[in-house]
């Protein structure tokens, strides 16, 4: 049975967030969905850490929906975090577009959109955000459970935090972002930064870069496939006839479903917060920071699950391979599993049996 309807609640934090660049975000608002109750400890919270473009909406259905949370079949009762247990929370990242305070909020300095004079943001700082939401809701202890991006959020709450994650989920993500996921990244904002509309970030209101987000989009969702994925989805299929028109128009059914993906990302999505995300992406090296993986994970109290799947290429197995080494290493008591799937990196929002079954053993 899937959850039943939730509401998105905002919160205000109570104090200005200091972040990494040196500037101080004065107010911040963050959104956040909660599914299951907290016990009297409080001590039963799972946070939930979405992925790029997700958001705090991770399950349940918005009043008239015709989908669910994008993680809606991993949370619930019975399900891999369990609501019948756990009081489970998703909060949407800081820089984001929905809800929480990011590039398309109004800068209380001007009365005007943000834009390009939000600050450059950090996986740090959003975990910092996190942080003063958990605060706010007065939890004590906290299990911390990711996919791509929100491993690495996953990993920087297991850093900052030691004394207060008791087990962090690490699945398909990295300690640091490979050269070539960097390159992916730039060339996603050298698309939107190209488009006519862009004007320096300040198209709020006015005609907006949507072919440049489409294209960030469409370039990012070829990193999120594999080759079989898109070959058995696809293979050199022409869309809708039998022969070439010899062309530049969209022939092929793959270049059909990437522009539809692209097009779907531009209703749903602020250009801004992109250039914003992927940029924190960028920047995030728990080696760099820690001048080894060992070093960091020193720190760390929690038990760790790592994940991974076989097809994915983006953070291939060999990352999460490194991270579990290191936490051998370092004597931490650490589970790991490889996931065989055809599905490359977006396979964390697909293969949900064996996730389930892995994430509720460990939990146990």
């Amino acid at each position: 049975m899937s959850n039943k309807y939730v509401q998105t609640q905002f919160i205000d934090l109570d104090a200005p967030i200091e972040l990494d660049c040196g500037k101080i975000l004065e107010k911040v608002t963050v959104a956040y969905e909660t599914y299951g109750e907290l016990n009297e400890n409080r001590d039963n919270a799972i946070l939930v850490l979405h992925a790029l473009t997700g958001d705090a909406h991770a399950a349940g259905y918005h009043e008239g929906d015709k989908k669910a949370g994008w993680w809606d079949k991993m949370i619930g009762s019975g399900k891999a975090f369990d609501t019948d247990k756990y009081c489970v929370i998703c909060s949407n990242i800081l820089g984001g577009c929905k809800g929480t305070t990011g590039p398309s909020s109004i800068n209380p300095t001007t009365q005007k959109e943000y834009g390009l004079d939000f600050p450059v943001i950090t996986i740090e700082d959003t975990v910092k955000v996190q942080k003063a939401l958990i605060d706010k809701l007065r939890i004590k202890k906290l299990i911390v459970a990711g996919g791509s991006m929100g491993g690495m959020q996953a990993l920087e709450w297991s850093l900052a935090y030691p004394k207060m994650v008791t087990h962090s989920i690490v699945i398909a993500s990295t300690a640091r972002l490979s050269a070539q996921g960097i390159a992916f990244n730039a060339v996603g904002r050298n698309a939107i930064l190209s488009d006519p509309n862009f004007n320096n970030g300040d198209y709020y209101g006015k005609e907006t870069p949507e072919r440049g987000l489409a294209i960030a989009r469409m370039i990012g969702h070829i990193t999120y496939l594999s080759e079989d994925a898109m070959h058995n989805k696809f293979a050199r299929k022409l869309q809708g006839k039998d022969k070439p028109d010899f062309d530049f128009n969209v022939e092929f059914q793959v270049e059909s479903y990437l522009e539809h993906q692209g097009q779907v990302f531009v209703d749903r999505f602020d250009a801004n917060s992109y250039l914003y995300i992927t940029k924190a992406c960028d920047y995030f090296d728990v080696e760099k920071k820690y001048g080894s993986l060992e070093n960091a994970f020193k720190r760390c109290n929690s038990r760790f699950l790592i994940i991974c799947f076989s097809s994915d290429w983006l953070f291939p197995p060999a990352h999460s391979k490194e991270i579990v080494s290191a936490l051998m290493k370092t004597g931490k008591e650490v589970s790991f599993l490889q996931i065989e799937s055809p599905a490359g990196h977006d396979a964390f929002l697909l293969e949900f049996a064996t996730q389930t079954k892995v994430i509720k053993s460990f939990l146990s």
